[in-house]
C-alpha cells in the first residue's frame, strides 16, 4: 500500500505514457524553479513545543467565510483526463470522500462546469486565464456562477506558457480525445501554441475591475511572487492572493513559492487571505507554509498522481495521507489548532547558494559511501517494498501493546491456545508414521518421510484431498494440490504464477487482509481495491473495476476474497452472492483466489465454499491449518486444478506452483506435514469435527463481545453517538463504526487513557478508507477480559465523541 505521496508518484509514473508524465511533471527551462519549490521545504526546521496538553489536533480553518476541514485546496490543473478517463469528475468524488476542501477547476478542465457542479459536495472555484476574446472568459464565468461556483482564481503569470523543455523535446501534443470540455474551437492539441495565440499578453491591473464588472464572485490572483505585487493586488481589490510560480512551469530561475511567501505575508499583513502553491508533498509542509504566513496551501501534481493510480479512490488516498501526516505533525509539535501555528514554529536554514560548499547531493538521495568504507547499503538500492510502510503496519500495534501491558487488547487475531496439547503432536506424528507402515512403506521409506526434503508439491496431498472431499465438498485429485508453508506462501506462489507482466492486475475485496497486498507489493503487482458491502465483495463494483482496468489497457487477472467471516471485517458472503460471483468470474474471464481460514473454527453450518460450487475451475482455493489444527505447524495448501496448456501438452496450475516453490522454500517441513497428516487421519479427514469444541469457544467469545457491546452502548445511546457494529456469526473479527477518526493517534489515546487496544481499519484499505472504523478481535480473550475491555472501549468512544462534538460546536 502506498503510504506517502512519493509512493503514489512512483506508481503513477509507471501508469502514464512517458510524454504525458513529462507534461505533468516538467518545468520550464532547466527546471531550477521546479526544484526550488521542493528544496525550499527541505530548508525548514520545525520547532515543537512540548508538554502542551495538545490532545487531539483540530485541522479546520475558515477562509472567505467558508469553513474547510483542513487548510488546503486542490490547485488548478489542466486536463485531469490525461490521468484518468473520468478526469475532474473523479477528482471531485475523491476529494469529497476525504475532506470538505475547495477544488479549483481549470479553464482547461476535461469535464464540463455543469457536470462537476451537479456532482460536487465540496466548494468549487474556477481558475481563469484572461483570453484575447474577453467574451469567452466572461461566458465561462457566467456558467460557473450559475452552477454555484464560489470564487474565481485569475492566473496572472501567464501571458503565454513558459518554455517547457521536456515538452519541446518530446514534441508533446495532447492525445486524441483529450480537449477542454468548456471551450469551443480547436487548436488545443499543442498547448504552448494555443496559449500564444489566445492568451491576452496585454493584461494589466485593470483586469480586476473588469472581473468585478462581470461577476459578483470573490477574485483571487494566482502567480504573485513579490511584496510589491502583493500590495498592488490588495489595493486593486483582490479578495485573496495565491503565492505561486505556476509549479515552476513559467519563468525559470524565480524563487520557490515558499521562499517568496514571508515577504509577501509581511507586506499584506493580513489584509487578504494568502494561499501558497508549489512543492507541498507532506503534512509537515503544510505546517511550514502556515508558519511562514499562508492561510492555506494548494495541492497540485499529487492529485494527478492519485488519479493515475486509482481514479477517485486515488485522490482520496492522496488527501487521507496528507491529512494523516498533518494531524500527526500538529500533535507532535504541540499544536491544538491551525490558529496556533505561528512563525515561532519554524527556523530556516540558508539556501545552498549561500553556503560555500560543493553542490549538494540530490534531495532524495543520501550520500553514497566511498569505496573501501565497508558494506554499507543504501535503502534506495534495495527493492522499494522494504521501505514501504505497508510492510510495517503492525509495528505500531506491537509498540502500543508493549508500552501498555495492562491494557486489554482486541488487536491480535491469534488463535486461542487452550485447546492445543503438546503431547498430541507426538501422537499425530506417530499416527502418520504408523499409517505409512500400514500402507506398505519400508522402514527406510518411513524414515525418509520425516528426515528428507520430499517433493516440492508435498507428501500429504492425498490426505488433504480426502479431507477436502469429506469436510468441504471440494472434489479434486491430489495432484491439483500443493502443500505450502502456511497460506501466505500459497498466496505468494499463486500471484507469482498468475501475474506475468506489468499490465496484470490483482483485484482485492476492500477492506482486505494485509497478507495478500503485502505479497503483491513484494512482487511489484498492482492492486485494485473493490468495495466490500454488507454481503461481501460487491459484484457490481467488481465488474466496474474490471471494465475500468481493461479500458486502461491492463489485464485484471484474479480477485482475492475471504468469503467466510473475513479478516478484517467479519463479513460472510451469502450463498446467492457466491453463485453471482462465480458467474461473473466466468463471464469476465478472471480467476478467484479464495481464502477461508475461519470457517472450520466457526460454530454452526457454514455456507459452501466457492471452490465446492465452482463448475468452471475459476477458483484457486487457498487453505491453512493454522486455526484448525495448530499455528506452529505452518502448513497450508493451494488447490490449483486449472489446466495449463504448453508446448509439452496440458498440465495443471499446481505443477507450475510446485516449480516456483522449488526455488523458494524447496518444500514444506516434512515433520510439520507429518503432524498435520496425523491429525487428519485421527479425525477421518473431518477437521470440522476435530474443532467442535474450538468453534464453540470462538462462537461464545464473539457472542459475549456483542452482548457486552449491547449493554455498554444500548441502542438509544449508540444512536446518539453515531456508533454501530456488525454481528458476525463466526470467525475472529467484528468492526465498529465510530464518530471520530480512528487513527494511530486515537489508538494511542485509547491505550494510554482508557486501557484498551484495537486495530484501525484504515490499515486494511489498499487505496485508503476505513478512517472511522475499528476492528475488534475476540479470539483469544477470556470473558472477564472481554467485559473489562468493552467497558473501557465504550468509555473511550464516548470521550472521543464528546471531543468531536465540542470541536464542531466551536466552529
Amino acid at each position: 500500500m502506498e503510504a506517502t505521496l512519493s509512493d503514489l508518484a512512483r506508481v503513477a509514473r509507471g501508469r502514464l505514457a512517458p510524454a504525458v508524465w513529462d507534461f505533468i511533471e516538467g518545468g520550464a527551462g532547466e527546471e531550477r524553479t521546479l526544484e526550488a519549490n521542493l528544496d525550499s521545504f527541505e530548508r525548514v526546521w520545525l520547532r515543537p513545543s512540548v508538554l502542551r496538553g495538545a490532545g487531539r489536533p483540530e485541522t479546520t480553518t475558515k477562509i472567505l467565510g467558508r469553513t474547510w476541514d483542513a487548510p488546503l485546496a486542490i490547485a488548478p490543473l489542466a486536463y485531469h483526463t490525461l490521468a484518468h478517463p473520468l478526469g475532474e469528475l473523479a477528482t471531485v468524488r475523491g476529494t469529497a470522500a476525504a475532506a470538505r476542501v475547495p477544488i479549483v477547476v481549470s479553464t482547461f478542465a476535461g469535464r464540463t462546469i455543469e457536470e462537476l457542479a451537479a456532482e460536487a459536495t465540496v466548494p468549487l472555484w474556477l481558475q481563469i486565464y484572461c483570453l484575447r476574446d474577453r467574451s469567452i472568459t466572461a461566458r465561462l464565468i457566467e456558467r460557473a456562477e450559475n452552477a454555484g461556483f464560489e470564487a474565481l482564481v485569475l492566473t496572472v503569470d501567464a501571458p503565454h506558457l513558459g518554455r517547457r523543455m521536456r515538452d519541446l523535446r518530446n514534441g508533446f501534443r495532447l492525445p486524441d480525445g483529450i480537449a477542454p470540455a468548456n471551450l469551443d474551437g480547436d487548436g488545443f492539441a499543442a498547448p504552448a501554441a494555443h496559449a500564444r495565440a489566445e492568451f491576452d499578453p496585454d493584461m494589466d491591473w485593470a483586469v480586476v475591475d473588469w472581473l468585478r464588472s462581470v461577476s459578483s464572485l470573490p477574485v483571487l490572483l494566482k502567480g504573485v511572487l513579490t511584496d510589491a505585487d502583493a500590495v498592488r493586488a490588495a489595493d486593486a481589490g483582490a479578495d485573496g492572493i495565491v503565492v505561486s510560480n505556476h509549479g515552476g512551469r513559467q519563468l525559470d530561475g524565480v524563487p520557490g513559492a515558499l521562499d517568496a511567501l514571508p515577504e509577501i505575508a509581511a507586506a499584506v499583513a493580513g489584509r487578504v487571505p494568502l494561499l501558497v502553491d508549489g512543492g507541498v508533498r507532506r503534512g509537515r509542509d503544510v505546517l511550514a507554509a502556515l508558519a511562514l504566513g499562508a492561510d492555506a496551501v494548494l495541492l497540485g501534481r499529487p492529485v494527478l498522481h492519485g488519479l493515475a493510480v486509482d481514479g477517485a479512490a486515488g485522490v482520496t488516498r492522496v488527501l487521507d495521507i496528507l491529512l494523516d501526516e498533518l494531524t500527526d505533525a500538529m500533535s507532535l509539535a504541540g499544536l491544538r489548532t491551525v490558529a496556533e501555528v505561528g512563525p515561532e514554529l519554524v527556523r530556516l536554514r540558508p539556501p545552498p547558494a549561500q553556503v560555500p560548499a560543493a553542490p549538494p547531493a540530490r534531495r532524495d538521495r543520501p550520500v553514497r559511501p566511498a569505496a573501501g568504507a565497508g558494506a554499507t547499503l543504501l535503502l534506495e538500492d534495495l527493492h522499494p517494498s522494504v521501505a514501504d510502510p505497508a510492510m510495517d503496519t503492525m509495528n505500531f500495534l506491537n509498540e502500543v501493546t508493549l508500552r501498555y501491558p495492562e491494557a486489554v487488547s482486541f488487536a491480535p487475531g491469534r488463535p486461542y491456545d487452550g485447546f492445543f496439547d503438546t503431547e498430541q503432536i507426538f501422537t499425530y506424528v506417530r499416527g502418520y508414521l504408523d499409517h505409512l507402515a500400514a500402507q506398505g512403506e519400508t522402514p527406510a521409506q518411513v524414515r525418509d518421510a520425516v528426515f528428507q526434503y520430499g517433493p516440492s508439491a508435498g507428501r500429504i496431498r492425498g490426505l488433504i484431498a480426502d479431507s477436502l472431499r469429506v469436510d468441504e465438498g471440494i472434489d479434486v485429485p491430489p495432484e491439483s494440490i500443493v502443500v505450502t508453508v502456511g497460506c501466505q506462501e500459497a498466496m505468494f506462489l499463486a500471484l507469482r504464477a498468475l501475474m506475468s507482466g506489468p499490465g496484470d492486475v490483482l483485484l482485492v475485496s476492500s477492506p482486505c487482509y494485509v497478507g495478500i497486498t503485502g505479497a503483491a507489493l513484494l512482487l511489484d503487482i498492482d492492486v485494485t481495491a473493490v468495495e466490500e458491502g454488507e454481503d461481501g465483495l460487491s459484484c457490481a463494483a467488481l465488474e466496474a473495476a474490471v471494465d475500468a482496468e481493461r479500458a486502461r489497457g491492463r489485464r485484471p487477472r484474479a480477485v482475492y476474497v475471504v468469503p467466510d467471516h473475513s479478516n478484517p471485517s467479519g463479513v460472510t458472503m451469502p450463498l446467492e452472492a457466491r453463485r453471482d460471483l462465480l458467474e461473473l468470474a466466468e463471464r469476465l474471464d478472471v480467476l478467484i483466489l479464495e481464502d477461508s481460514p475461519y470457517r472450520l473454527v466457526s460454530p454452526g453450518a457454514q455456507v459452501p465454499t466457492l471452490k465446492s460450487l465452482d463448475e468452471h475451475r475459476r477458483v484457486v482455493h487457498l487453505g491453512s491449518y493454522a486455526k484448525s489444527i495448530f499455528p506452529g505447524a505452518r502448513v497450508g495448501y493451494a488447490v490449483a486444478d486449472q489446466p495449463v496448456l504448453g508446448p509439452g501438452g496440458t498440465g495443471l496450475l499446481a505443477d507450475e506452483l510446485a516449480k516456483i516453490k522449488s526455488m523458494v522454500t524447496v518444500n514444506t517441513s516434512p515433520l510439520s506435514q507429518a503432524a498435520v497428516a496425523g491429525a487428519l487421519l485421527a479425525s477421518g479427514g473431518r477437521v470440522s469435527e476435530l474443532n467442535t469444541e474450538t468453534a464453540a469457544h470462538y462462537g461464545d467469545a464473539m457472542r459475549h463481545t456483542l452482548e457486552c457491546l449491547d449493554r455498554a452502548l444500548p441502542p438509544e445511546r449508540r444512536a446518539g453517538l453515531g456508533v454501530s457494529w456488525n454481528r458476525p456469526s463466526g470467525g475472529f473479527f467484528l468492526t465498529v463504526q465510530v464518530p471520530f477518526r480512528a487513527d494511530n493517534a486515537a489508538l494511542a489515546r485509547s491505550a494510554q487513557d482508557h486501557g484498551v487496544i484495537w486495530t484501525p481499519m484504515a490499515y486494511f484499505y489498499p487505496r485508503g478508507g476505513g478512517h472511522r472504523t475499528i476492528r475488534l478481535s475476540t479470539s483469544y480473550l477470556t470473558h472477564a477480559d472481554i467485559e473489562k475491555g468493552v467497558s473501557r472501549l465504550a468509555a473511550f468512544i464516548e470521550s472521543e465523541a464528546e471531543t468531536s462534538a465540542a470541536v464542531r460546536v466551536g466552529e
